[in-house]
């Protein structure tokens, strides 16, 4: 199996936050699809006829594109891919983006799956991160997917907000798992270099929340998750039991997939590649003919340091055996060695062959998994 992404890196504005590559303009935004359907193309031979079992429209913001580019692009992949028959396709959008129309037009070119950047639900939250909707609209794009026929829906929150405080962040809860939801991403605020928030913050305009608030939200965050029956399968993912992200967890497991569009990475298990951060570059690139990804291939030392990164970040860890075979008897020694060293402080457990952080020391999983890698 292997998974597609394609970054559609248009934005009606950028928020404050942001440091995913991405324009507040149109500049090129008539010929993306085409420039994706040509891409693919001549890429087509990257995933080595590996059926694609999941596909995932990331930014930017996907849903500024019309129904008839998204369809092109999907059209392409079916074309020249042996896409799964139950196969997950997903659409991040804006909340307000998604009238009844764009959501009907999104289900009747085969999306299967919505990703909405809600990021909090409260409007003052919404205003300092730059949004540009409210909460209202985010609670009406909710219900009105799941009342023309999407079952499968999820939403970003973030949490650790300056200023924040324990009761907005509970509010912002209460009215999250109050919509019909079946995934839930959480991501803490992290402050970006370069980015408007980051230098807000340098020069003493805003001033990061307390750490001990941070750490009281997370645990609300899995008070709540328990409480509706969420699944917490990685640091900054939560879900119904048979709703976790398809095409992220691709991503924790190493699965092979390959990224379209300016700034997107790929990976087939031997090297990484990513395409020019920049529009212009990228489609000049596609049109001559001459997709030209930068890239690297994967020391052993890379291969297991990536392997640990991904693998700890969620419930099912990673795998002593996998490590043995794939990388040799001392590095597996090596890491079940550190694995007791947390496990004593109840931070890690060892089932069988199975090392992992345990989810209520998820948020500072960072600071464990640093000590595994070579």
């Amino acid at each position: 199996m292997s998974g597609i992404y394609i970054h559609v890196p248009y934005c009606k504005r950028k928020c404050s936050y942001c440091d995913f590559y991405s324009v507040a303009n149109d500049s090129g935004k008539n010929e993306f699809a085409n420039l994706i359907e040509k891409e693919i193309e001549l890429r087509a031979s990257y995933l080595n006829k590996s059926p694609v079992e999941t596909i995932y429209f990331g930014g930017g913001t996907p849903s500024t594109l019309t129904t008839e580019a998204i369809g092109k692009i999907l059209n392409a992949i079916s074309k020249h891919f042996t896409v799964a028959k139950n196969s997950e396709v997903t659409l991040e959008a804006n909340p307000d983006d998604l009238s009844i129309e764009y959501l009907l037009n999104l289900q009747k070119i085969g999306v299967n799956r919505l990703s909405i950047g809600v990021q909090s639900l409260c409007d003052s939250d919404l205003k300092q991160l730059g949004r540009r909707h409210n909460a209202t609209e985010a609670i009406n794009a909710t219900n009105h997917a799941k009342k023309v026929g999407f079952s499968n829906i999820s939403i970003d929150l973030i949490y650790g907000l300056p200023y924040s405080s324990n009761q907005i962040w509970e509010h912002n809860l209460a009215k999250a798992f109050a919509l019909p939801i079946t995934h839930l991403s959480c991501y803490h605020l992290i402050y970006e270099s370069g980015t408007p928030l980051h230098k807000n913050v340098k020069s003493g305009l805003v001033k990061p929340v307390d750490e001990n608030i941070s750490v009281e939200q997370f645990k609300l965050l899995q008070q709540y998750a328990q409480q509706f029956n969420f699944e917490h399968y990685e640091v900054s993912n939560l879900s119904k039991k048979e709703y976790r992200s398809r095409h992220n967890t691709s991503y924790w497991k190493q699965i092979h997939y390959l990224g379209l569009g300016p700034s997107a990475h790929s990976y087939n298990g031997v090297s990484r590649c990513w395409n020019a951060r920049s529009i212009e570059q990228w489609g000049n690139s596609i049109k001559k003919g001459l997709p030209n990804p930068e890239s690297e291939t994967l020391t052993k030392d890379e291969k297991i340091n990536e392997y640990f990164l991904t693998s700890l970040r969620t419930i099912w860890g990673a795998d002593l055996s996998y490590i043995n075979n794939n990388f040799g008897k001392a590095s597996a020694e090596l890491a079940q060695k550190m694995t007791v060293k947390y496990a004593v402080r109840g931070k890690m457990a060892i089932d069988g062959n199975i090392i992992r952080i345990k989810p209520e020391h998820f948020l500072t999983s960072d600071g464990i998994i640093i000590d595994f890698l070579v």
